[in-house]
């Protein structure tokens, strides 16, 4: 109960971090250390110790995807690599725009994943939309058509990943059971507001970054170095099964190398603008330090064995495979929805085809269960902004409140994520 005072007196601070005037990634920090700090009272030091270092691990390997994905990122924009996208849209229409941009999230979310689309996507946004407010809602849109995007893609969230490579879901039938649903989620928050968000966007006016001149050769030349290595973080983790951040890394290694080697023989400050220790210096470390705070919070929770205990106050409540899931939705909204699947996961092994059951049937490969676990698991943390690594990253880029967030998009990504649900559901049933 300590613990878990703790991580509710944190996340509230977090909340009303615009009224209390306190930064949220110091109430996180403050909030993920106190939470370790009493898992002590409660086992034995050495116990505790050992479990810190194994989340410290699989947090870091977030933060690093995390750091890697914002420096490639940082090293396109400083070479206008944007400009070669901003430049090909035309339309000042927010509705116009608000759908493209949209649909360009929702794709590119399923071939990168949620966090990285988010952290271009958010790039692009600042290029294009000048008035902060407009782009809130623009960002909030971004969260939920990510998250949609990586939830029907085996790749494209980190959830539906795990049930990937623990057998319980397949690419082909995830791609053609979660693609609808997914889709859905989406498109009831935007034909919302294509009804509320009329007129044009006031644009971007234009920022010169130097006085040195690119060639257009080098623009491009960097984009597609850029993008092609945030492309083959996937490719990488699906032929080597190492961490995703591994690929990130290599990709940011070739990205650097191949900037030293193009601007080598320049000198002084023109080399120094577009190096990549400039981009390194521009990457938002209160975002990052944010998001270790969250997830040492999350650990916690789940070395306390709360999240075990939530997965059987579930089973043996909803006592039904639909409700369970939804459910896990809403929850994976406040607590990160990794160490949910991982507890059900553990709870629900997965059982052999051809059970006349129909409670077990639906626990099979590929099974109405894991597919909906996917689904949910995945969109349902964009009905608050801190519920998913794409909203904290957009939240800490954009300096979004949490409570705006919650006044004006939640409800939104409610209404999608409730009638995905109801499309997977009648379809399976």
């Amino acid at each position: 109960m300590l613990i878990l005072s703790i991580f509710i007196v944190s996340y509230a601070f977090i909340i009303l971090e615009h009224n209390i005037k306190i930064d949220k990634a110091a109430s996180a920090l403050i909030g993920g250390v106190l939470c370790w700090t009493a898992l002590t009272f409660q086992q034995p030091t050495e116990i505790v110790a050992h479990s810190l270092t194994e989340h410290v691990v699989e947090i870091s390997s977030i933060l690093l995807f995390l750091m890697g994905a914002m420096t490639i990122v940082e090293i396109i924009d400083a070479h206008h690599g944007f400009e070669i996208i901003t430049n090909r849209i035309s339309t000042t229409s927010k509705v116009k725009l608000l759908w493209i941009l949209a649909f360009l999230a929702f794709f590119l979310s399923a071939a990168l994943d949620n966090l990285t689309t988010a952290i271009v996507m958010v790039s692009l946004l600042r290029k294009i939309i000048a008035d902060q407010k407009t782009r809130w809602i623009f960002g909030g849109v971004v969260i939920i058509a990510a998250n949609a995007g990586g939830a029907w893609s085996p790749i494209g969230d980190v959830t539906t990943t795990m049930l990937w490579i623990g057998g319980q879901i397949t690419s082909s039938v995830t791609i053609k059971s979660l693609f609808i649903p997914s889709l859905i989620s989406i498109l009831l928050p935007l034909v919302i507001l294509s009804f509320t968000q009329k007129g044009s966007i006031q644009p971007t006016e234009e920022t010169h970054y130097s006085n040195f001149q690119l060639s257009k050769k080098t623009q491009w030349s960097v984009f597609l170095i850029g993008v092609g290595g945030l492309l083959f973080v996937p490719v990488f983790k699906t032929i080597t099964h190492l961490p995703p951040f591994m690929g990130m890394m290599l990709s940011v290694g070739i990205t650097w190398f191949i900037i030293d080697l193009v601007h080598g023989r320049k000198i002084g400050e023109e080399r120094a603008q577009f190096s990549a220790l400039s981009a390194l210096r521009k990457i938002d470390l209160p975002s990052v330090l944010f998001f270790l705070g969250i997830l040492l919070s999350v650990g916690a929770l789940q070395q306390a064995g709360f999240l075990q205990e939530l997965s059987i106050w579930l089973k043996d409540t909803i006592q039904n495979g639909y409700g369970i899931n939804v459910a896990i939705g809403f929850l994976s909204a406040i607590i990160d929805n990794v160490p949910l699947v991982a507890a059900s996961k553990s709870m629900y092994p997965i059982v052999a085809s051809g059970s006349t059951d129909v409670w077990l049937s639906q626990f099979v490969q590929d099974g109405s269960f894991w597919q909906f676990l996917a689904y949910t698991a995945g969109t349902g943390g964009s009905m608050l902004i801190i519920g998913s690594a794409a909203g904290v990253a957009v939240m800490g880029i954009e300096k979004i409140p949490f409570s705006w967030y919650l006044k004006n998009l939640s409800w939104l990504a409610v209404i999608g994520f409730l009638a995905g649900c109801a499309v997977f559901i009648l379809s399976h049933t």
